[in-house]
């Protein structure tokens, strides 16, 4: 057996003649073999060692930062609705039967915890019979409503307060009641809210001061939504209100009670990322006062509307 040196030069373990390449012409087939053969079991346990050992990777090329979209702000914020009701409640009170209503709010952070709000909603009926409660009579009515608020995170609540002007342009309640408060053409509110959560359960609270009518309205509520599949949930809800002097009629007198309670569910189906439809259904209990406007103590009602943000 032969061994090969760093010098190049061949050397036999048994002692035989040794046998240098450079300066033998003419070497004998079977030591050129064995030479050729050992060097490649040399060579491949070289490599055999490095691959064991691992040879350390290529980096992975860093992920290109995403390109900048230029606008001032990645989304505006806002969102725009359209709906139908077949009868529009407020507060426990009957407006009118079979509007159609649509909306445009936006949302502006100031800070991370501080946001400003702003909305529109004009509200329009189609064929309302509310204000005299005759079957075949249309009594138009429409609405606007314009309202800013701020909102503070709390972290486990949100705070927020804002302003509402009301616009009745065919009158508060379209000429049921004439007289005190329902011959108003609009109002202006201030009011403050607080909402929270608790384990999938949403809890809100709400107070508000009218300055034209001089009476204020509590309400409190909650809803536990419910998703059935990755684009549908249902939303069961409650509501109830407690009225001071709040849109009350001369005869029946400027005192407080209960408005209403307001059982609802509703089925949001989220269609896009940005576009959800939302049909529900709602039973109107109307309480101490309200007996006297409403034309029925206790109304199904239901609707549909589309909002989509932007």
């Amino acid at each position: 057996m032969a061994l090969v040196l760093n010098d190049g030069r061949f050397v036999s373990r048994t002692g035989g003649p040794q046998l240098n390449p450079t300066t033998d012409p003419n070497p004998p087939m079977k030591s050129m073999t064995s030479v050729i053969t050992k060097s490649a079991l040399v060579l491949a346990a070289f490599a055999g060692m490095n691959a064991f050992a691992g040879t350390p990777a290529k980096a992975p090329a860093p992920a290109p930062a995403p390109a900048s979209s230029g606008a001032l702000f990645d989304t505006l914020g806002a969102s725009a609705s359209v709906g139908y009701d077949t009868r529009y409640y407020w507060r426990g009170l009957s407006r009118a039967d079979n509007t159609v209503s649509s909306g445009l709010n936006l949302d502006l952070p100031l800070s991370e915890q501080l946001s400003l709000g702003v909305g529109a909603n004009y509200i329009h009926s189609v064929e309302n019979n509310t204000a005299t409660g005759e079957a075949g009579s249309d009594n138009e009515y429409s609405e606007l409503n314009l309202t800013t608020g701020l909102t503070y995170d709390l972290g486990g609540a949100k705070v927020g307060v804002n302003y509402t002007n009301y616009q009745y342009f065919d009158g508060f309640s379209a000429g049921a009641v004439s007289g005190g408060d329902f011959d108003v053409s609009s109002a202006n509110e201030v009011g403050t809210t607080l909402s929270t959560s608790l384990g999938g359960l949403n809890l809100s609270a709400g107070w508000y001061y009218n300055f034209t009518v001089g009476g204020s309205y509590a309400q409190i509520g909650a809803d536990f939504p419910i998703e059935v599949t990755s684009f549908l949930s249902l939303v069961p809800a409650v509501q109830m209100g407690y009225g001071w002097d709040h849109f009350a009629e001369p005869t029946v007198g400027r005192t407080g009670g209960l408005t209403h309670i307001l059982p609802s569910i509703s089925a949001p189906i989220k269609l896009t990322d940005s576009a959800t439809l939302t049909p529900y259904v709602a039973y109107n209990i109307s309480l101490d006062s309200r007996h006297a406007f409403n034309g029925e103590d206790a109304d199904i009602f239901g609707g549909v509307r589309l909002s989509v943000s932007f």
